[in-house]
């Protein structure tokens, strides 16, 4: 069954904090099998990638061939690369709006200070795949890295027996990505992070993956970038009212736990009564959906309906939750917007729900998860560039800022410094 917490007793805080805890314990406890795959692909490379490949995914073909590509591709239904189309237009759209100015700023010593954005060279995006495969990912990671003018995208994505999916393969040419292999898992993670004989390094790796992927990107990071956020198994929190549908906050809940057995599904209303429905709704509607035991195993796990009895109380819950997704799907959710300081991306009123942001509304899925909400945001246009700060200074510049910085430079002890500067001053 589906855990039901009451907000109002006194030890609830303790046990949401535990099922939080819990969850993030699953999520971080494959970073040890995870360590040797990475170092068995630093060693020995494509050998080392396929015996993973071949395990994994029962495929032994790394790099797929242009006309298995195109072959692949020539299969997909007209009306799902008529999806893929409508939903690049959008998200383009709205990802071009994200663009940064550079700053330029001379001050009254005429020192010239600049700040500017370049685009990272090189990026891998991660796009999950194997028994499930998201177009989508392809679109949410792919497109801010166009818009900011990445110059090298390649795409990871597993398939199985070597064969991947076309609407994927569609989504990577419609993005104009050259560089695609058939890999996944962290194998494949560790392979465009150190390089291989068949696959060339990159800068930055990106995109939502399970929680051994999350935990690889992790154990890259530092050699090589990732974003500033956990990218790890999907999370949604619905805040509902009496209003509330309860068949359709069942079908939100559900579709988010047909992601992961670990994805996190939350559920925080005022109306028992309500609870109570989408409770049987949950458990009707799972008999419907082809992934309902992967669903199914998500609710029992890592599903929880709250109960409470204030509006203060569903804010405070909301934002130590720091939901991926969070809808407000009740009546008065303006008057929430502003409570609301942690969450990836926030749905607005009853039909502002998370599913269609998953594909065609425009902003970006790829978003904080396991409580990185709190610091964090989700995939944008910044994720791809770099800054850089310019500084020209002029003679008057130095000889006006220099005594003041020779003076903290000393305080700090660290006279190698002040000299520096006192060297450019001229002598009065």
């Amino acid at each position: 069954m589906v855990k039901i917490l009451n907000g109002n007793t006194r030890n609830f805080d303790l046990e949401l904090e535990k099922f939080l805890t819990n969850r993030k314990n699953q999520v971080k406890s494959n970073s040890v099998s995870v360590t040797r795959i990475i170092n068995d692909i630093k060693k020995h490379g494509d050998k080392a990638l396929l015996k993973y490949e071949k395990k994994f995914n029962d495929n032994s073909i790394i790099v797929p061939s242009s006309k298995k590509i195109s072959n692949s591709i020539k299969t997909l239904d007209k009306k799902v690369k008529h999806a893929i189309n409508i939903a690049y237009n959008r998200i383009y759209k709205f990802h071009s709006l994200q663009k940064f100015k550079n700053i330029s700023y001379t001050d009254k010593f005429k020192n010239k200070l600049e700040y500017k954005y370049l685009p990272i060279n090189s990026v891998a995006i991660y796009v999950p795949g194997s028994t499930v495969s998201y177009p989508s990912s392809v679109l949410m990671n792919a497109i801010p890295a166009i818009v900011a003018g990445v110059k090298r995208i390649i795409m990871i994505n597993p398939g199985i027996k070597g064969k991947q999916n076309p609407a994927v393969l569609y989504a990577a040419r419609k993005c104009k990505i050259k560089e695609i292999y058939s890999i996944g898992g962290p194998s494949a993670i560790a392979a465009v992070a150190y390089g291989t004989k068949k696959i060339k390094s990159v800068n930055k790796i990106v995109g939502p993956g399970n929680a051994y992927v999350a935990a690889a990107k992790k154990e890259v990071f530092g050699d090589v970038g990732i974003e500033g956020m956990t990218a790890g198994p999907s999370e949604v929190t619905i805040v509902c009212d009496k209003y509330s549908n309860p068949e359709w906050v069942a079908s939100d809940l559900i579709g988010q736990a047909e992601h992961d057995p670990l994805a996190q599904c939350i559920l925080i209303s005022k109306d028992k009564n309500l609870i109570s429905k989408v409770k049987y709704e949950i458990f009707k509607q799972l008999k419907e959906i082809p992934r309902g035991s992967v669903a199914k195993k998500s609710l029992m796990d890592n599903g929880i309906l709250i109960y409470v009895n204030s509006d203060k109380k569903i804010v405070e819950i909301v934002n130590n939750i720091a939901p991926e997704h969070l809808e407000l799907n009740i009546k008065n959710y303006k008057s929430f917007i502003t409570r609301i300081k942690n969450a990836g991306s926030i749905c607005l009123g009853k039909y502002a729900v998370m599913a269609m942001t998953d594909y065609n509304v425009g902003t970006n899925h790829i978003l904080p998860t396991n409580g990185s909400a709190k610091y964090s945001s989700g995939i944008s246009v910044n994720e791809f560039y770099k800054r850089i700060s310019y500084i020209n200074l002029s003679k008057k510049g130095i000889e006006s800022l220099g005594p003041s910085v020779i003076t903290l430079a000393n305080y700090e002890g660290l006279a190698g410094h002040a000299l520096s500067v006192k060297k450019r001053i001229r002598r009065k």
